[in-house]
């Protein structure tokens, strides 16, 4: 029997970051239910245990959802821990069996993802609170469908919410699952804002590529080069302009580094050397298909630019390296943002984005 300081937790997804979470929270006493959009990716955990390696090691056992109307049924929070590009198709299935009162923890929340579900519940008339997370709490690999290596839990982890006034709300029950380290943010869009993976990930994997064409083993922080740094500095600083003109504030990529990993170094170049003496990697990417470009393209790099066309600011290298992305995989990334359209942001101004958060 659940407790009542414990949560029923449902967790969209069997990736990584859903099954170090899955292992986190069982681990901390939470029940955890997965399900496997995808069809296949837990039914090994409906015999086995889920074993994790890393900074937590445990081995837990966790429950197995048939589809999203088991899922929502059998929990109290529910969690997204999948790429962003199944996000809109994840919670179009969940969305008729979502009941009132329940929160959706959306971990990690890109192109405003967690609007559209808000949107969308509140046209179905429920009253749901979604949480955002900008970045994952944990980083992980899964090395099979019954084992992963976590590898951080993230020290400091912003949380926003929608409805806004339920922010505290949000942290208080992140805290509950996962531990301290949390801190609300002032909107969903400052979440989103808030990650650099789009920024750090899109010039290493531009300018790595045919180590990913070759499957070559690269240690990316190793390969953050001083240019690549460069790039990744210009593009970061075109993401703190695109958020200064909606009103948001945000620190420098160091920061980010500084924040979630204790580095001490000023400049991002010799934050990337002291990461790779530190940590001895991590592996760069190996294959062409990985969530550097089919991701952190379409829902990071082309957001920014998208919200850079909205509020008038020049997005010159985000741009270059989006455009760049798309030559050699023959793939308009752009056109692979499903959520663009949907909340209608190509039309949006800056007063009426803002007011729909």
């Amino acid at each position: 029997m659940i407790e009542a300081s414990t949560y029923r937790v449902g967790i969209a997804g069997t990736g990584a970051i859903a099954l170090a979470s899955a292992a986190w929270l069982r681990q901390a006493g939470h029940g955890v239910t997965l399900w496997s959009p995808g069809g296949q990716g837990a039914e090994a955990l409906r015999t086995q245990p889920l074993e994790a390696g890393g900074v937590q090691p445990c081995t837990v056992t966790v429950e197995v959802a048939d589809d999203a109307a088991r899922l929502c049924h059998a929990s109290d929070v529910l969690m997204l821990a999948l790429p962003v590009n199944g996000h809109k198709l994840v919670m179009d299935a969940l969305l008729p069996f979502l009941r009132d009162g329940q929160t959706v923890i959306v971990s990690s929340m890109a192109s405003l993802s967690s609007l559209y579900l808000h949107e969308a519940a509140r046209r179905a008339g429920k009253q749901l609170t979604v949480a955002s997370f900008g970045t994952t709490v944990l980083t992980a690999r899964r090395e099979s469908g019954t084992q992963v290596r976590v590898m951080t839990r993230r020290k400091a982890v912003g949380v926003s919410a929608l409805p806004g006034v339920n922010v505290a709300q949000a942290v208080a029950l992140c805290t509950a699952l996962f531990g301290d380290g949390f801190f609300p943010q002032d909107s969903v869009l400052a979440s989103a804002l808030a990650n650099v993976n789009p920024q750090s990930h899109g010039p290493l994997a531009v300018f790595n590529w045919t180590r990913i064409e070759r499957a070559e083993s690269w240690p990316q922080y190793h390969c953050m080069t001083p240019g690549v740094s460069r790039a990744i500095e210009a593009l970061d600083l075109e993401r703190r302009a695109v958020a200064k003109a909606f009103g948001i504030a945000l620190g420098p990529v160091e920061e980010h580094f500084a924040r979630s990993f204790g580095t001490a170094s000023a400049r991002l170049e010799d934050i990337a050397a002291e990461l790779h003496a530190k940590r001895g990697g991590p592996p760069g990417p190996v294959r062409t298909d990985t969530r550097y470009v089919t991701e952190d393209m379409p829902y990071g790099l082309a957001f920014v630019e998208a919200l850079g066309q909205i509020a008038g600011v020049p997005t010159p290298a985000t741009r270059t390296i989006v455009d760049a992305a798309s030559l050699v995989n023959g793939i308009d990334f752009r056109a692979q943002n499903d959520l663009l359209a949907p909340l209608g942001l190509r039309s949006e101004n800056v007063a009426g984005l803002l007011a729909r958060l």
